[in-house]
């Protein structure tokens, strides 16, 4: 069942002002601040909207709040049923620093078709639309770049990888080194660092590493409605990450997932820029008004644009930020 194209603009405003309150905090060296400015704004703004919805990827448990915690309801009660996924402030350190990169990021799905990932760490591949069976987790980083590159018709060496530049990537960044493959390192930003696949303008040809679980399921949201090629497995090396993966029903600790596993049916997704990369511009203030970027995709619709808007900033929402900054003695 597609879900009611009245809701992409609901979820589309959730993320604008997700992101323009945290950009009254970018380039104050406090990322813990201009996270919270973004969840008080996602949880205020999703609690006006007609559904049941409920988080299935937060930050963190009941015990975490007042994060959007795993599990919390949210929405006024009238309406369907919807699983959320969220990430009100991606690339924290971004907008910290006022780093390019950081931008507030939301998917929903009917009831039972997002998949509810623990927070561990994840292996994930990701490129444009291809043939199916053509990349995989399990084939060698060479043979993953040679069947690609026959596919886009092209030499090898003209391929593009991105990688988060991490230790625990060195590996990869050496391998791609001797095949001559060139290498777009991304510092924070595993949602965005996966989407630079989804348009041949951002020359990433394919996107792979570890990164974060919760990460991998936002953008396999957008990756779907791209027709991208997506594959996943979860890494559980400690008792708690095991203990909490069969709490939420996962047996098979090294199942690699594909996309339509991870999400499933009708979504909207929605990321809005808060400092502005190369997708999207981030917040503009202009006196009374902020014009902001979103890329929205929504799946049944087949509608994957980035979406620039100007809207009025209201006196009591500026209020509101104002007055959460002062409690963490931050000023803006």
């Amino acid at each position: 069942m597609a879900i009611d194209k009245k809701y992409v603009d609901q979820i589309i405003k959730v993320s604008e002002k997700a992101a323009l309150a945290s950009s009254y905090l970018v380039g104050k060296k406090d990322k813990i601040a201009a996270d919270q400015a973004a969840v008080d704004s996602m949880r205020s703004e999703l609690n006006k909207i007609d559904m049941n919805g409920e988080v299935v990827i937060g930050e963190g448990s009941l015990d975490e709040a007042p994060m959007l915690y795993t599990g919390e309801k949210l929405g006024n009660k009238n309406g369907p049923y919807f699983d959320i996924a969220v990430d009100p402030l991606e690339g924290t350190n971004f907008a910290a620093n006022n780093l390019p990169g950081a931008t507030s990021v939301i998917s929903i799905a009917e009831k039972g078709n997002l998949f509810n990932a623990p927070e561990t760490y994840m292996d994930k591949i990701a490129t444009g639309p291809i043939e199916k069976g053509l990349i995989d987790l399990d084939f060698s980083l060479k043979k993953n770049a040679s069947n690609l590159a026959d596919f886009l018709n092209k030499d090898i060496s003209l391929l593009t990888a991105c990688v988060m530049d991490r230790p625990r990537h060195q590996k990869i960044i050496d391998e791609l080194k001797q095949l001559n493959i060139k290498i777009k390192l991304i510092t924070d930003g595993d949602v965005l660092g996966a989407l630079y696949v989804t348009r041949p303008k951002y020359n990433v040809d394919i996107f792979l590493g570890i990164g974060g679980g919760p990460e991998g399921v936002l953008a396999a949201s957008a990756l779907d409605a791209f027709d991208c090629h997506f594959q996943a497995r979860f890494i559980f090396d400690n008792d708690k990450d095991i203990k909490d993966a069969k709490k939420m029903g996962i047996t098979d600790l090294n199942k690699k997932y594909e996309l339509n596993e991870i999400i499933k049916g009708d979504s909207i997704f929605c990321s809005t820029g808060i400092t502005s990369s190369e997708m999207l511009n981030g917040v503009k203030i202009n006196g009374n008004k902020y014009s902001t970027e979103t890329l929205v995709t929504h799946k049944s619709l087949k509608f994957k644009e980035i979406i620039k808007r100007t809207n009025l900033i209201e006196k009591w929402f500026l209020f509101r930020v104002r007055r959460g900054s002062k409690k963490r003695l931050i000023k803006i």
